[in-house]
């Protein structure tokens, strides 16, 4: 990664008391790292886990980024999605004016995921003899 990249992507998930659960996320976010080499991809959480999402967007602009997209690692737009996070983004707009933020789509409304899904699970289910 460059020592100032001016992009930030924050997969914004849940968060779980288990730790374990956002090991997964860590290999979307270096799957991801993979794919964006020059942009600094950052996990945050709603609540249990840390950073939180106010934390990595802070975080963000002292690296010196100027562009944050918000990956909602949520499988549909729900409560957390319509009215946790527009407030928190506004907030954060309100605080860095000069920084474009914006809100990816939950992962049901990213291009092709049904099908990809139903792809997978098809390949995985045992045709009847």
């Amino acid at each position: 990664m460059p020592a100032s990249p001016d992009h930030a992507i924050i997969l914004f998930a849940h968060g779980a008391r288990d730790a374990r659960w956002a090991q997964t996320l860590q290999v979307l976010r270096a799957a991801l790292l993979a794919r964006q080499p020059h942009a600094r991809v950052e996990s945050a959480f709603l609540e249990f886990q840390t950073p939180s999402l106010e934390q990595a967007l802070n975080d963000a602009v002292v690296a010196g980024c100027k562009r944050i997209d918000i990956a909602p690692v949520f499988w549909a737009t729900g409560g957390h999605v319509t009215q946790d996070v527009p407030p928190m983004v506004e907030a954060f707009r309100h605080t860095y004016p000069d920084v474009q933020v914006e809100m990816l789509p939950v992962l049901s409304e990213l291009p092709g995921m049904a099908e990809f899904i139903a792809d997978a699970v098809h390949a995985l289910v045992r045709k009847p003899s």
